[in-house]
């Protein structure tokens, strides 16, 4: 036996098109995001899965819940999958970043939340979660810069191919012994192909 989880991006926002910093800014999906949703809920029809934890924030809160709506599973709100908080860089673009606070800007305090400080609140999470659903599988749903940081920890790989996931995006990781995690399958996105049967 194995616990699964399976870690979903949100839907697309309008601010994910204008490549703007969205951090916990509640930006809601656009309609383009609730279509996404839409097909990646059909995806579980013919699936068993055994809860749905999200983000409260509504990209990633509404795109559980069309899942909920497939699966007749509830979604259970957890802060702590929320997004990595990026200060006053949030709502701004590369170029705005770079115009308001110069080339170093990264390097400047404008009050983002450590990596650190992310990381010590979904690994209690994704720990209250195993503990919760031994060898059951999981539906998670978060954000983009998080995932990354949990892909990178949990399979103790620091390269940069994590990055650039998709929205909606589907990967899953099987943990078959303590700490001790496999990826199934990685930022599919099958079920927005026109030619998909779900």
């Amino acid at each position: 036996m194995m616990t699964t989880i399976a870690f979903i991006r949100h839907g697309e926002t309008d601010w994910n098109i204008e490549k703007r910093a969205q951090g916990c800014k509640d930006i809601p999906l656009n309609d383009n995001g609730k279509y996404q949703a839409e097909r990646l809920a059909k995806r579980f029809v013919d699936e068993n899965w055994d809860a749905i934890y999200a983000s409260p924030l509504l990209r990633a809160f509404k795109t559980a819940e069309a899942i909920s709506g497939t699966t007749g599973l509830n979604v259970i709100a957890d802060a702590r999958l929320r997004e990595i908080s990026f200060g006053e860089t949030e709502g701004t673009t590369e170029s705005e970043r770079l115009e308001r606070w110069g080339e170093n800007w990264m390097e400047l305090d404008l009050g983002r939340e450590t990596n650190e400080d992310a990381d010590l609140r979904w690994k209690a999470a994704l720990k209250d979660i195993i503990q919760k659903h031994k060898d059951e599988k999981v539906l998670i749903i978060t954000h983009g810069a998080l995932l990354v940081r949990i892909f990178k920890d949990l399979l103790q790989d620091d390269t940069d191919r994590w990055y650039g996931l998709n929205n909606t995006s589907f990967s899953i990781f099987n943990l078959k012994a303590e700490n001790d995690w496999t990826c199934e399958l990685f930022n599919c996105q099958r079920h927005l192909e026109k030619s998909a049967t779900i």
